[in-house]
């Protein structure tokens, strides 16, 4: 049986970098949060998840200055593993609690290129969890994803469940990540739970749409629809290099865990600096639910055969950047945003203005 536990999703300040070495200014940052935080929050029940929002490494700058992918991907993604990820890895085994993080990293099959990777590492300091984001916030981010790759992707991992909805059966529950724009689409948060999700962590989410309120729909929504928690959080300040003195607001809503029933359990409003939040996860509760409630579990009665009639024919272009690196954000919309809106509008899904 898995007793209650505390999960701690800290909200840091976040500094940009211009070279991988100045990660560690985040790094140094996020040590000091994670001992206040957990320590406070343990007073309740012992921490043993603790959650690092998306970014929270090497800022956005590869989306908000609209960097050339290949630069960045030679001078500031990480690799998994590597030092960044090491130094995590103690942070687990300090407070004896799985961490999960994520960051811009190479992949070694795709040269030149980064993707966007969630990571849980346990307190053995062994990574038992990557994750590929599978939708970046489009049109900006750079990120590669598998479906950017899907030939290859395929012939590395196959095309089931665990090459794109990975989940890690730990001591604590099977743990999920579902990251920032993933968790736009209600597809992810369903891969996840069918691949046996019981929590899922969730990144951040840019204002005006955190704001006014997509970040609360979509968490509650994502938990509710698939009967397990998601942990949210957000990031506080943004600097854009390490060296500034210019704060910037660009994430504006609370940070929440909500439960296999979508209600909110733990919360902390947003204060454009840095703090955290905690909330008791219940894996006993969750299973029991899930195997005695007639309704609300939805997962048992889903129909699956019709709802392949909803997919059948493609939207999204796979294989975007098999051969070539990802658009600029100038170029993105030209070749990508605006041929799929006339995608949509040619078959009818849309009608035109």
């Amino acid at each position: 049986m898995i007793e209650p536990y505390q999960v701690v999703g800290l909200v840091p300040t976040m500094r940009g970098i211009r070279h991988r070495d100045e990660i560690k200014v985040n790094l140094e940052h996020l040590e000091h949060l994670a001992k206040a935080a957990s320590w406070l929050s343990a007073m309740a029940l012992p921490v043993r998840l603790i959650t690092i929002p998306e970014g929270a490494l090497q800022g956005f700058n590869d989306e908000v200055l609209d960097h050339d992918h290949e630069w960045f991907a030679r001078e500031c993604a990480i690799d998994v593993p590597g030092p960044e990820t090491d130094a995590l890895g103690r942070l687990a085994a300090t407070y004896d609690a799985y961490v999960v993080a994520t960051a811009k990293a190479r992949h070694p099959e795709f040269p030149g290129r980064f993707f966007n990777i969630g990571f849980a590492i346990s307190p053995q300091q062994e990574i038992v969890l990557t994750h590929y984001k599978v939708v970046p916030l489009q049109p900006v981010e750079h990120s590669v994803t598998p479906h950017n790759v899907w030939d290859r992707w395929v012939e590395l991992y196959g095309d089931g469940l665990d090459a794109f909805y990975p989940v890690a059966d730990t001591e604590i529950g099977r743990l999920g990540i579902m990251m920032a724009n993933e968790a736009s689409y209600p597809e992810n948060a369903r891969g996840l739970a069918m691949n046996g999700c019981e929590v899922a962590y969730r990144g951040p989410y840019p204002h005006p749409h955190a704001g006014n309120g997509f970040y609360e729909i979509q968490n509650r929504a994502r938990a509710l629809d698939n009967n397990m928690y998601v942990v949210a959080n957000q990031v506080g300040t943004y600097y854009l290099h390490t060296d500034s003195d210019v704060p910037i607001d660009t994430f504006g809503s609370p940070s929440m865990i909500c439960d296999y029933r979508g209600q909110v359990v733990g919360e902390v409003g947003y204060a454009g600096h840095s703090t955290y939040l905690a909330g008791t996860i219940d894996i006993g509760a969750l299973r029991d639910f899930r195997a005695r409630a007639q309704f609300g579990n939805w997962l048992k009665d889903l129909t699956t055969e019709q709802y392949r009639a909803i997919y059948r024919e493609p939207i999204y272009p796979k294989n975007l950047y098999l051969d070539r690196a990802p658009y600029d954000h100038a170029d993105y919309r030209r070749e990508v945003t605006e041929k799929q809106i006339e995608l949509l509008h040619d078959r009818d899904v849309w009608r035109r203005p």
